[in-house]
């Protein structure tokens, strides 16, 4: 079996830009690296992904959001990271589970438990082996956001300050609950002081694969 590593960060945390290029960086140190994303990673969760990032679908209930993430993810997990770790590779997922658990079951005050039963099912169990969470202020990210780069602004970073406060204090909580996978990262510094951190704690746990 490979290696899963999972990747999480409020909104204008610069965590894609940050996996891009640690993928590039542990595949010249000869490791079998993926890179995929959430919601989406096969064309099933591209057309999900779609419906759940659009502005236009401001009526959506959020149970109808937690089953749409779901639905994709377990497309991706069969499809694509399954397959991957079986043949021995490393997976770099940008969001994965605990984003629908901080987004949807913090985020929105649904029963976590329930979101975590559907959870299992929809993964097949198939938890990360590793979490960095990019932590970082929500109006720090949300200004950076809105600042430029990036997709467009969608559905999701349109939500009120307050659900976003939720979010982080859910996803802080997850990581004090399971501190042997979970990685806090500080995404205040510049790029090259977050890469050099995550590239060090990352580093550490590939290596082991080899020995």
């Amino acid at each position: 079996m490979g290696f899963f590593i999972t990747f999480e960060g409020p909104e204008g945390s610069g965590k894609t830009s940050q996996v891009r290029a640690l993928a590039n960086h542990f595949r010249d140190q000869g490791y079998d690296v993926l890179t995929t994303r959430e919601p989406g990673g096969t064309p099933i969760g591209d057309r999900v992904r779609a419906i759940l990032l659009d502005p236009a679908y401001v009526e959506m209930e959020s149970t109808t959001e937690f089953l749409l993430f779901s639905a994709a993810r377990a497309q991706h997990v069969a499809q694509v990271i399954r397959p991957h770790l079986e043949q021995g590779g490393v997976v770099f997922c940008d969001r994965y589970a605990d984003s629908s658990l901080a987004y949807q079951g913090y985020g929105h005050r649904q029963d976590l438990e329930a979101l975590r039963t559907i959870t299992r099912f929809a993964t097949g169990n198939l938890v990360p082996d590793l979490t960095v969470y990019f932590d970082l202020p929500v109006e720090v990210g949300l200004r950076r956001k809105a600042g430029g780069g990036g997709d467009a602004w969608n559905r999701m970073e349109q939500k009120a300050i307050a659900y976003h406060e939720r979010v982080r204090a859910g996803y802080l909580a997850m990581a004090a609950e399971e501190p042997d996978r979970w990685v806090v990262v500080d995404a205040r510094p510049d790029f090259a002081a977050v890469q050099a951190t995550i590239r060090e704690r990352i580093g550490r746990s590939l290596a082991a694969l080899r020995t």
